[in-house]
């Protein structure tokens, strides 16, 4: 039974949504935030979110199972020098959705914005 283990399907099979997460992740470690539809940015809220928890701590160990998981070696360092010293303190809730009002134009899918916090 799968009671309580629900994963955001996204409609694409889950060699395809794995590696949308990994793509829409290595962005927003790059970028800061992102603007993509809403159901991908909760969908990548709790990816995320798992890879500063890990980078939290620096050590050569935590730094392959991250580069296991994106596959991106310029991300990884990103992730570790800039982006997880920010969060040394905080327990969790690294990120933030921001929902936009205006829907996308060509299929009018909900769209927002999705940060890491200040």
């Amino acid at each position: 039974m799968r009671h309580g283990n629900y994963k955001y399907k996204l409609g694409v099979k889950p060699q395809h949504r794995k590696a949308l997460l990994k793509n829409l992740a290595i962005d927003l470690i790059e970028h800061g935030k992102i603007k993509t539809t809403e159901t991908k940015a909760k969908a990548l809220r709790s990816f995320a979110e798992k890879l500063v928890t890990i980078a939290k701590i620096d050590s050569v160990a935590n730094r392959r199972l991250v580069f296991t998981k994106l596959n991106n070696a310029s991300a990884v360092k990103f992730l570790f020098e800039n982006v997880a010293p920010k969060f040394k303190q905080r327990p969790g809730g690294y990120t933030r959705i921001l929902k936009l009002a205006d829907p996308r134009v060509g299929d009018g899918a909900k769209e927002s914005i999705i940060a890491f916090v200040e």
